[in-house]
């Protein structure tokens, strides 16, 4: 597979709008009903082309696993690293869930849903989606880290347990929605783990 970092523009780009268009279908219909053929014909690649890129299929799901992380942590990043106040999670949930709403409900976590295609049939992609999980739980965990810093979580709070406990309620919530076609799961999910926070925390007293 060639090195991206040796890539032309075009090239670079031809190897992006293949890795999309797996990403769009792998989500749509699942990893197993997508083809090397679909894909070659949603990205507008010749089989030549697409092999220059990728050897096989595991190299592309790998890509996409990449793609979809990036994709998603991104988004988290620029909510979570601007935590000051457990009140500020009020923000990064309506993040989530205007992307929710706008999509109408439909697709889910992409992570999660290849998490939930993988994860018991394909070992190196299930430590490849463990990964960026533990990149998602790690933003979350040192947003709390710093709230406690600052006396906004009690000291004997676990941030990584809250953490834990976060994602798992973002993940069941985006579930939710995805099946009731309704964000309120979602937000619900979300708003009973910021009520728990708000029950940690500690008073600074002047």
């Amino acid at each position: 597979m060639p090195d991206t970092r040796r890539l032309t523009r075009k090239g670079q780009a031809t190897r992006d709008r293949i890795v999309v268009a797996a990403a769009r279908l792998m989500l749509e219909q699942g990893v197993a009903r997508t083809t090397i053929e679909d894909i070659q014909a949603a990205a507008g690649v010749s089989p030549s082309q697409l092999y220059h890129y990728f050897p096989g299929k595991d190299a592309l799901v790998s890509a996409v696993i990449d793609h979809q992380a990036e994709q998603a942590l991104d988004v988290q990043q620029g909510c979570l690293e601007r935590l000051d106040t457990i009140d500020s999670l009020g923000r990064w949930r309506d993040v989530m869930v205007n992307i929710v709403t706008e999509m109408q409900c439909v697709g889910g976590c992409p992570l999660g849903s290849l998490a939930s295609d993988l994860s018991d049939s394909d070992p190196v992609a299930r430590t490849q989606l463990a990964g960026a999980f533990a990149r998602w739980q790690q933003l979350i965990r040192d947003g709390l880290a710093e709230m406690q810093s600052r006396g906004e979580l009690a000291a004997d709070a676990d941030p990584g347990e809250l953490a834990v406990a976060m994602l798992a309620a973002v993940q069941g919530g985006l579930l939710l929605s995805q099946v009731n076609r309704d964000p309120e799961p979602l937000r619900i999910a979300v708003d009973t783990m910021i009520d728990h926070l708000h029950r940690l925390t500690r008073s600074v007293v002047p």
